[in-house]
């Protein structure tokens, strides 16, 4: 097969996806890279129909890897995720009202086009989580703790373009970060970067049936294949805290070979069992094992 994966420079050096690309390539695949960030790239003979089978695109937040990634999916050709279901999930804003229409449990959510915009809020909703609408990889996400610590947060905050506060979800301090891969779950467990001053663990964890039907059908409403998911325990049950698009897969066992062939398999069009979904009443949730196989497909 041929791949076009889209890199931005924060990624030239990770493991994820150049592990991926590197084993594509040993299986036989062509694979060529962009770096839409650093380097000139010819659209008339890089995005046209026809000329790869599937596109994949890691980038961060605001990066020209999506409006590429969307320029091919407007030929015709297959992208990773679907462009839809990525822009629909970098956009937080977006994001947080299509959760809350198909009854996914997050947080209260405020738009805020300024830091000063927050002033609004009674002080009864802090602590406050604020972070960029259009972030991802924790980059500034902020935990406010009262109004008289905004004056001093102010200046970072402004930096950042419309902003989304959500009121902090009391918890054990530890975060889980589940994955899907190839329509298989995996959860970490890891110490929350809002806790600093707590022990820091990362460790693999068993998921709970609970859990798993939630990470499950963030997919279906998102229409991802390849995802994550960032949950908190709360006293109320697990709520959603933050969805990603290709994440890192830590600790995922034999991730590189795991998401080469779900790259496979949806450039054939085979793999994906989802659609891209607008806002409907919200469907039973799925239940699936609390133990996951962690087994190999067969095959590449």
């Amino acid at each position: 097969m041929r791949l076009c994966f889209l890199v931005e420079e924060r990624y030239r050096n990770d493991g994820m996806p150049n592990r991926v690309i590197g084993q594509l390539t040993a299986w036989g695949h062509h694979v060529d890279v962009l770096r839409p960030g650093s380097s000139l790239v010819g659209l008339s003979d890089a995005v046209r129909a026809g000329s790869h089978d599937a596109w994949v695109l890691k980038t961060v937040s605001g990066g020209p890897g999506l409006s590429l990634l969307e320029a091919a999916a407007a030929v015709g050709l297959t992208t990773v995720n679907d462009a839809r279901s990525i822009r629909g999930v970098r956009d937080k804003v977006r994001a947080a009202v299509v959760a809350r229409s198909r009854g996914l449990p997050i947080p209260r959510t405020y738009a805020v086009p300024c830091p000063e915009a927050l002033a609004e809020l009674p002080e009864a909703e802090y602590p406050l989580i604020v972070k960029p609408a259009d972030g991802s990889s924790g980059r500034a996400v902020r935990l406010v703790r009262s109004p008289g610590r905004l004056a001093a947060l102010r200046p970072a905050m402004a930096q950042e373009g419309m902003l989304i506060a959500q009121p902090y979800v009391p918890n054990a301090g530890v975060d889980l970060k589940v994955y899907c891969v190839g329509g298989e779950l995996f959860a970490t467990e890891r110490s929350s970067p809002l806790h600093p001053d707590r022990p820091q663990h990362e460790r693999r964890v068993p998921l709970s049936a609970e859990v798993a039907g939630l990470a499950e059908e963030v997919g279906r409403v998102y229409g991802l294949d390849l995802y994550g998911v960032d949950v908190v325990l709360g006293t109320d049950g697990p709520v959603i805290v933050d969805v990603n698009d290709f994440p890192s897969f830590r600790r995922v066992p034999d991730a590189t070979a795991r998401v080469g062939r779900a790259v496979l398999s949806l450039a054939r069009g085979s793999g994906s069992l989802r659609e891209t979904v607008v806002p409907l009443p919200r469907p039973e949730r799925a239940r699936i094992p609390a133990h996951l196989s962690a087994t190999e497909p067969e095959g590449v």
